[in-house]
């Protein structure tokens, strides 16, 4: 049995630092060595690999994709809820998708790092409880995109399955009962109702959006936090260039745009604040 040896010198600390900010922009501070020991101390067993040295040395190599794929995985993926601080889904139902219902069109709406898919879902389950106060809304349908870096985390988010730990966080009893079928083995399954709905694929927010088309809203909360200045504003003039003229963009509550980007108004609400593109 491998004895693991978990110590970390500065001097990889300090280019591992780097090859994460180039692979994925996350910035990490000077005194981070606890999280990268923690988060990446699980795949030195499941690469059979005896010290944590090791594992970063390989991770640098451009030949090892397996390992690198599962480093970003574990560095990338953060904990998550549903409904996260509630207001932006209130405000979802309240102000916003009223104003998109009388254009007569699929209403596109986007979350940026969708993590383990309760965004995306919970958005989701937004739209059917306002079509359900308004059946005629929305006859071209909502459609919700999620991206994510991580492979695991979107495999995760297509299986739409969750345990009892990962319900508890946010979901109230009302909406698992109305959203989710048992599965067994202690699993809950959102119903396909919720899941026709979206779809997920793979995005380094680094790279071009282009693909992906023109959105309405876009949710990326807390992400921006993890990023450099220069960063930041690549990823929100690349969010103003994906949204429709008077889009929305959602950020998380501790994230401005103050200094990063002149194309968006702030719409203050009761709670909270959005950001609207400018025509």
């Amino acid at each position: 049995m491998l004895v693991a040896n978990k110590e970390l010198q500065e001097s990889e600390y300090r280019l591992f630092r780097d090859f994460l900010e180039q692979q994925c922009g996350i910035v990490l501070g000077d005194n981070k060595q606890y999280l990268v020991k923690s988060r990446l101390a699980p795949l030195m067993q499941r690469f059979g690999l005896s010290s944590l040295s090791e594992l970063l040395n390989k991770t640098l190599s451009p030949f090892e994709r397996q390992l690198r794929s599962a480093v970003i995985d574990a560095m990338t993926t953060n904990e998550t809820l549903w409904f996260r601080d509630n207001y932006p889904y209130e405000l979802l139902k309240k102000q916003i998708l009223p104003e998109f219902e009388k254009d007569h069109k699929t209403v596109k709406i986007w979350s940026a790092a969708s993590s383990s898919g309760q965004e995306p879902y919970s958005i989701a389950m937004s739209g059917l409880e306002y079509q359900q106060g308004r059946p005629s809304a929305f006859p071209m349908g909502l459609h919700i995109l999620g991206t994510d870096i991580s492979n695991a985390m979107l495999e995760h988010c297509q299986r739409a399955e969750y345990d009892g730990l990962a319900l508890s966080r946010g979901l109230s009893p009302e909406r698992r009962s109305k959203f989710f079928d048992d599965s067994g083995n202690g699993m809950m399954r959102l119903k396909d109702a919720v899941r026709k709905n979206v779809s997920f694929r793979h995005l380094n927010l680094l790279d071009s959006y282009t693909l992906l088309g023109k959105f309405d809203i876009i949710f990326c909360r807390n992400v921006l936090i993890y990023f450099s200045p220069e960063v930041k504003m690549k990823i929100i003039k690349q969010f103003s260039q994906a949204l429709n003229p008077r889009g929305y963009l959602f950020l998380g509550a501790s994230e401005s745009l103050s200094s990063l980007n002149n194309d968006f108004d702030m719409v203050r609400c009761n709670p909270g604040i959005v950001y609207r593109k400018k025509v």
